[in-house]
């Protein structure tokens, strides 16, 4: 062994204050570390001061779009925009100061606000970021410096109306996405050097807005998808499409579907409403329920024990049971937006006014335990714009975005 071996370690090891090891309460991708939207953390308040919670940093300078965040070892990443493209942003998550800025490409020009909408995927030292456009990303977490980088036209794919919003999925050594296209709608690349691995060549629909989901149904390792037109399982090892249902989507299918055993859930807005079904032993698909009583639109659906969390168009927020799919109770006590969870407690924010509400994931019915409204608010949102970034909780912070502001709470009172 070479004897300078131990010093040059150590040297390498002392470089970057960034450890690779993911603590339990850290946020590394789009939904937290299983893409299920529920923290771990526990001893949170669970009742805000007439005021809200503290708000322990405001930082100004995120620029235009809708990306939510990722936290890892005291980080937080998200996407933005800074001169004239789309960037991958680095900040301390305890004080919101900026540690670096690395641009990726232009910026997505639309109606309902320009700029990236996907959420950041951080693995070990890397982070993975897709743009508006479709450029997908693998860049240093020490520095930024980018890595590698594909495109999703090179795979066949065409920008989606308002853009490519999904957050990339690492999976082992794979990180996927969705081009969407003939050649192949998701595609998966080998992490560490962006040598496309495979594309699944039987299941060709356009991209949407959903994020991929790992899952193990019947044994086998899978990603499931929601389009327009089906919600799909593919093998994770060759994209073989191992199961498909047709989906009625209309105009933009947006949630993240939710996978618990051998059922999946999935649901969209426009009228469309939600559905759940059970893959067999033979992927054989049988169809559990079919309604609307839970019409998501893009703030996302929460499954807590056996009852679904969100805001349905229409009734408002609601609970709904999982394994029957009926209506537990719905509530308007707050407007349309997104939602998180921890500690028992559901993270409500209301995307025209700014308003978050902390309540009860009870079945028992819409039980507040206090409300703020963010402020200051942006002056840059479009007008057709809202605040969509779905709030984070990591490490008894609550990260939350308007536009160029993020936000952060402390959530935990100590």
């Amino acid at each position: 062994m070479n004897k300078h071996a131990p010093s040059l370690l150590l040297a390498l090891l002392t470089a970057t204050s960034f450890p690779i090891s993911i603590p339990a309460a850290d946020w590394p991708q789009f939904r937290g570390a299983d893409r299920t939207d529920i923290s771990p953390e526990t001893g949170l308040l669970k009742q805000w001061p007439a005021e809200g919670p503290k708000q322990v940093w405001l930082y100004k300078e995120a620029g235009k779009g809708y990306s939510g965040f990722s936290v890892v070892n005291g980080w937080l990443f998200t996407l933005g925009t800074r001169d004239e493209k789309e960037v991958l942003l680095a900040l301390k998550a305890d004080t919101g100061k900026e540690i670096w800025a690395t641009p990726l490409a232009e910026i997505l020009p639309n109606n309902w606000g320009d700029g990236p909408r996907g959420t950041p995927t951080v693995d070990a030292d890397r982070v993975y970021a897709l743009s508006g456009k479709g450029t997908l990303v693998c860049a240093s977490v020490k520095d930024g410096k980018i890595l590698w980088q594909k495109t999703m036209a090179e795979l066949g794919g065409k920008t989606p109306g308002w853009g490519y919003t999904e957050s990339p999925l690492v999976d082992g050594n794979l990180v996927a996405c969705t081009p969407g296209g003939k050649q192949g709608a998701i595609a998966a690349f080998d992490k560490m050097t962006g040598v496309l691995a495979w594309q699944s060549t039987e299941f060709t629909d356009g991209a949407q807005y959903a994020s991929l989901v790992p899952a193990d149904i019947n044994g086998v390792h899978q990603f499931v998808q929601l389009t327009q037109q089906s919600v799909v399982g593919v093998s994770a090892k060759d994209g073989k499409q191992l199961w498909r249902a047709e989906w009625p989507g209309k105009t933009a299918v947006i949630p993240t579907p939710i996978v618990k055993g051998n059922a999946v859930y999935v649901t969209s807005g426009y009228g469309v409403g939600c559905m759940e079904i059970k893959i067999g032993a033979d992927n054989a698909v049988e169809k559990v329920f079919e309604n609307k009583v839970m019409k998501n639109h893009h703030g996302g659906v929460i499954l807590v024990g056996d009852k679904l969390y969100g805001h349905s168009d229409g009734p408002g927020w609601t609970c709904q049971d999982f394994a029957t799919g009926n209506e537990v109770w719905a509530s308007k006590n707050l407007g349309k937006g997104a939602v998180g969870c921890a500690d028992g407690m559901l993270y409500c924010l209301e995307e025209t006014s700014g308003a978050v509400a902390l309540i009860e994931a009870s079945p028992k019915g819409w039980n507040e335990h206090g409300r703020f409204k963010l402020d200051p608010q942006t002056t840059i949102r479009s007008a057709q714009g809202r605040i969509w970034t779905h709030p984070v909780i990591s490490n008894g912070k609550l990260y939350l975005r308007d536009q160029d502001l993020i936000y952060c709470y402390d959530v935990k009172g100590q």
